[in-house]
């Protein structure tokens, strides 16, 4: 029986949820949000397979690929050939997977006739120790302290971290609208499919398992993020992070209040990648990494 894929949709997170965290993988998209988040910019549409795993179809530049599935272990092998064989016979066209997890790549050790198989290094995610995100101690986070520091200085008694909740998004949406004219005309394409996907999570977070905290100061929000679980890698994923940059320390502050609040106890804090900009890559760095969560390309190549 054929694959039948489907357009990702909101409620359709509660059917995708139980195949996350099945399989070692410390890549941002081992949870779900991401693929929601993006779904209008990749065009995303999934399918589930008898039970045991999640299959997704994407475009990009008008042509079809896809990701790995979302399944345990011991059916990765038979889901990618599954994807495979979707590809080639429904598609007619070889097979492609962007952004695939070193671990399944490992795993799978594919035969290099049938498969070209290259590191996206612009696409790696940043990983952190969730314990030095979360106390900023020791020399090489010295400055991310001083900047927290002097952030609740400035503003000190007139700043409030709060859980935000689906009720809370027409400040979030004031923000986002204030962040976005701060940018300006001259930005990356993604930004607005970016902002169009936070307005829809927020819209329709209570179908979600999502973690979104805000910083306010003389009560209006500066500052909001929005973050997701991995349980069996005991890790928690920042997909969004916003905060007014002329409030020095306020990064920091969103940074490190979220983790408290929202992730207490997570041992790792993925980050995402920088996306080859290399200001965002400095910024990354900053913080430290104590490892990346490294993504491949996968094509096929005896089609």
């Amino acid at each position: 029986m054929s694959l039948e894929f489907k357009p990702i949709e909101a409620t359709d997170l509660i059917k995708i949820t139980p195949f996350v965290g099945l399989r070692p993988n410390k890549a941002c998209d081992s949870v779900a949000l991401d693929s929601f988040l993006w779904r209008e910019y990749y065009h995303v549409q999934f399918a589930i397979s008898g039970g045991k795993a999640v299959q997704w179809l994407m475009e990009l530049d008008g042509e079809p690929y896809s990701a790995m599935p979302l399944c345990r272990q011991e059916d990765l092998e038979s889901s990618f050939c599954e994807i495979v064989d979707y590809f080639n016979q429904v598609l007619k066209k070889p097979l492609r997977i962007y952004l695939a997890d070193e671990e399944a790549v490992q795993y799978l050790n594919l035969d290099p006739a049938r498969f070209e198989v290259k590191e996206q290094e612009d696409l790696k995610d940043y990983l952190y120790d969730g314990e030095a995100l979360r106390t900023l101690a020791g020399k090489k986070l010295h400055k991310k302290k001083n900047n927290y520091n002097a952030f609740v200085k400035a503003y000190e008694g007139r700043i409030e971290y709060r859980k935000l909740c689906c009720s809370d998004r027409e400040d979030v949406w004031k923000f986002l609208d204030f962040w976005r004219q701060q940018k300006g005309d001259d930005v990356e394409e993604h930004l607005d499919y970016e902002v169009r996907g936070i307005h829809d999570i927020l819209k329709n977070c209570s179908e979600m398992a999502v973690e979104m905290g805000g910083v306010y100061v003389d009560g209006r929000m500066e500052a909001f993020t929005i973050g997701s679980f991995n349980p069996l890698e005991n890790m928690a994923v920042i997909h969004i992070e916003k905060a007014n940059p002329e409030m020095r320390g306020l990064y920091q502050y969103i940074n490190r209040e979220f983790l408290v609040h929202a992730f207490p106890d997570v041992a790792l804090v993925n980050r995402e990648d920088d996306m080859g900009l290399e200001g965002l890559r400095k910024a990354k760095m900053s913080y430290n990494p104590i490892a990346f969560a490294r993504k491949y390309s996968v094509t096929q190549i005896d089609f």
